[in-house]
């Protein structure tokens, strides 16, 4: 297949855009430089950010594989483990090397996360030159793309490496297709398979790349004129395609990434769902405000005036596109490079229970909005005598606006209070938010106020099992165990196969002196997952407090033996097996 497409590529007639000369080469290491710094003036402030609780303690530091760095085995877990409902074995690495370079310290990952942003920033300059031989405009759309608010959830929280990791890859693959194109060659397809697949490693949203790279043939590269040569250019990158549907498949099979029935929306909402959320990205690459995590579903679904409203845009500008394709080809292919690159992520596929909207997704689709406008406007003031300087001084004030309000948005990441407070602030109905500011407010002391969030996030979501444990958790501290136990039993009545949702109901059984029931949960726990301490360590207290010490023993001895600095499994082995050779020593026959 490789040597196929090698000589489909070579006998293509070529009219792409040649490679730009070495005059410029001082404005161009100068624009690399503005770009790299724009970013760490912008993004620089989170080196002093912490972790944030949402989804940064299951993929880091709460994660016990991850949280010891890089070893032999942590790797062949990353290749063999989902994280949070997501396959991304090279992303892992990368957390992996944090541990070991940095620890569970947070400045060092936030760091890590800016240096990507710029090297992907850098890097889009210099392949979208590659591809146009327009200084100036790439060095515009690259700007953009560096410094634009929306960046901030994908740079600021380090859960998102995906999206930084898998982007430089993206782009490296498109820069390795038109180095291909230029000078065809096997081992230069070999390198762009490579590069693919080190991306979908990353972050599986990249499988769009042959769609990307198909609207490419067409403008700049010049490689599509007619109807005719479409089959020959979609055949080209069947091993493309290949990788991506597999790709997709391994990270389709994840358990937890695509929601279950009883959780999806009808197709009928996520379809409105879907056109409103392609206008709604729209309006936020021009006006980016009000941004927060997540963005809610609309209870009811979307209003029809709003579905019809999106529609009309939608079509407005594609029949726009469209009609005026041969004299502004780059305004069709930045607009479907938009809509194709969003599709896997609008919402008709169900990833998300309770949003269909993220800053994050915008991310390399974004490139695409702004690659048209910014040949859209240029072209538009070509007449113009003094262009160069209005131009100038237009972009200029679109970068510098667009960099202060990335850096305020920043801002809100350094913490989760500060973080929630201000998704609360611009959203209504959002459970997650209200959930996450309540742990939070648990971390800090304050339960009462932590109570108060869990309560309104169950008044939104009555059904979420997490929020019932957690209110649970709130309310076992307060000494309030009767409310606890209620709230931990419909816990695990919604989520039986959460094995600290049994931990703690058992907890709460054996803190009401309900033993035998709190050995059942226990052991329901363990049967979830046997290697699970905590649970194996209450199972021996439960087990000694019946008095079945030979039990309780054994417990003890094996969560020691996978933890051997459990200190409290210690002590209670040693009071075990006191209280067992007490037992028997009164229970023997005197001499």
């Amino acid at each position: 297949m490789v040597s196929q497409t090698s000589r489909a590529l070579k006998s293509a007639r070529l009219i792409a855009t040649q490679p730009p000369g070495q005059s410029q080469s001082g404005l161009v290491v100068g624009v690399c430089v503005f770009l790299a710094l724009a970013v760490l003036a912008v993004f620089g402030q989170t080196a002093h950010f912490e972790f944030v609780c949402y989804d940064d303690d299951k993929n880091i530091y709460q994660n016990p594989t991850v949280a010891k760095g890089l070893s032999w085995s942590a790797v062949g877990w990353a290749f063999t483990h989902a994280q949070v409902a997501n396959w991304i074995p090279l992303t892992t690495l990368s957390h992996l090397l944090d541990c070991s370079l940095f620890g569970l310290h947070a400045g060092g990952p936030h760091l890590v996360n800016v240096l990507w942003h710029a090297a992907n920033a850098v890097l889009l300059f210099l392949v979208l030159r590659q591809m146009t031989g327009r200084l100036w405009r790439c060095a515009f759309v690259a700007a953009v793309f560096a410094v634009h608010p929306l960046r901030a959830e994908s740079v600021a929280w380090v859960s998102e490496r995906k999206d930084v990791l898998s982007a430089f890859f993206f782009i490296l693959s498109i820069g390795a297709y038109v180095r291909q194109v230029r000078r065809p060659s096997k081992a230069g397809y070999v390198l762009l398979l490579v590069l693919f697949a080190l991306g979908l490693m990353a972050k599986s949203m990249v499988a769009t790349l042959p769609l990307v790279l198909l609207l490419l043939d067409y403008w700049p590269l010049g490689r599509w004129q007619t109807w005719r040569q479409l089959p020959r250019l979609a055949g080209e990158k069947l091993p493309l395609l290949a990788l991506a549907a597999g790709a997709c498949a391994v990270t389709a099979l994840v358990p937890g990434l695509v929601l279950a029935d009883v959780h999806r929306l009808p197709l009928s909402e996520r379809l409105g769902n879907a056109l409103v959320g392609y206008v709604v990205y729209l309006r936020q690459m021009v006006f980016p405000v009000g941004l927060a995590i997540p963005y809610p579903d609309a209870p009811n679904g979307r209003p029809a005036w709003e579905i019809i409203l999106a529609l009309a845009i939608l079509a407005a500008i594609s029949a726009g596109v469209v009609a005026g394709r041969k004299q502004h080809p780059a305004l069709l292919v930045g607009w479907l490079w938009y809509l194709g690159m969003l599709l896997p992520v609008i919402g008709l596929i169900p990833i998300l229970y309770g949003t269909t909207q993220a800053d994050r997704y915008t991310y390399l689709p974004g490139i695409g909005l702004v690659l048209a406008g910014t040949w859209a406007v240029t072209d538009g003031c070509a007449v113009w005598k003094q262009r160069r300087v209005v131009l100038g001084g237009w972009m200029m004030a679109v970068i510098a606006a667009l960099a202060v309000c990335a850096h305020r948005q920043t801002a809100f990441w350094q913490d989760d209070t500060t973080l929630w407070t201000r998704a609360l602030a611009c959203t209504s109905g959002n459970s997650v938010a209200h959930n996450n500011l309540g742990l939070a407010l648990a971390k800090q002391g304050q339960p009462d106020a932590a109570l108060t969030q869990f309560n309104q996030a169950l008044k939104i979501r009555p059904d979420d099992g997490e929020l019932h444990y957690n209110a649970g958790v709130i309310l076992a501290l307060q000494g309030k165990v009767d409310e606890a136990l209620a709230q931990y039993q419909t816990a695990v009545a919604l989520a039986p196969d959460r094995v600290d949702f049994h931990n703690n109901l058992g907890t709460a059984l054996f803190a009401k002196g309900s033993v035998a029931e709190s050995i059942a949960q226990f052991q329901a726990a363990l049967r979830l997952q046997p290697d699970d301490a905590d649970a194996r360590y209450n199972l021996g207290n439960a087990l000694a407090n019946r008095g079945q010490l030979d039990e309780a023993i054994a417990q003890y001895r094996q969560v020691l033996a996978g933890h051997p600095d459990h200190e409290n499994a210690r002590h209670n082995l040693t009071a075990a097996l006191a209280l067992k050779a007490a037992r028997d020593q009164a229970a023997a026959p005197p001499k």
